[in-house]
């Protein structure tokens, strides 16, 4: 059995968002139903500070996830400046994160993101971390994990065309809800969402 869309999982009012499917195991003569769901695949990329982040750093926090590149003309100044909202209202919360993937890591290196993330107010790798890595990972963990557009094309202003979701993950690695980053009010809904999914 295989089903897409939104699950609503019983202990929170925020959908398990992705691909699921049901696996039946017989135990003790018991047939028994286990949901699969949708979850982001390992990966490893690069900080503004260095320092490797991977799943297992995210493994029990609750963070949102975003792609953007430092040179890009179009929508990215407008989301972080949205991101510096959910940023500055959960900065001081051990269990939740942000991570920004950049999708130019070729210009985009660790001291050039060590310096964006200064230049807008970010000082330091506690909450906020500014990803580089080998880009095709980047382009398809975007498309496949986190089930947004980031791709390159060389129609688009800066050569890359990506959205401007904000892509919230549970503790389990689960996407619980995308915002248009773009959006105030989109923005608004995910600073209401975050703490259902902290407490």
């Amino acid at each position: 059995m295989s089903c897409s869309q939104k699950v609503e999982d019983q202990n929170s009012s925020l959908p398990i968002l992705g691909n699921w499917h049901v696996n039946e195991i017989e135990l003790e003569g018991k047939l028994i139903q286990d949901t699969i769901y949708h979850k982001i695949a390992d990966f490893s990329f690069t900080n503004q500070e260095g320092k490797e982040i991977s799943n297992y750093t995210t493994a029990g926090k609750v963070y949102v996830a975003d792609f953007f590149f430092t040179t890009c003309p179009t929508i990215c100044p407008i989301m972080k400046t949205q991101m510096l909202r959910v940023y500055e209202a959960f900065k001081d919360e051990e269990q939740f994160m942000i991570l920004s993937h950049t999708l130019d890591p070729e210009h985009d290196t660790e001291e050039l993101l060590k310096e964006f993330a200064e230049k807008i107010g970010v000082n330091d790798d506690q909450t906020w971390q500014f990803l580089t890595g080998d880009q095709e990972k980047i382009f398809e963990i975007g498309q496949t994990s986190y089930l947004t557009t980031a791709m390159e094309d060389k129609n688009e202003p800066g050569g890359i065309l990506h959205s401007g979701a904000f892509v919230l993950i549970d503790q389990k690695g689960r996407i619980r809800g995308v915002y248009d980053g773009t959006k105030e009010d989109q923005v608004n809904r995910l600073m209401r969402d975050i703490p259902k999914l902290l407490k």
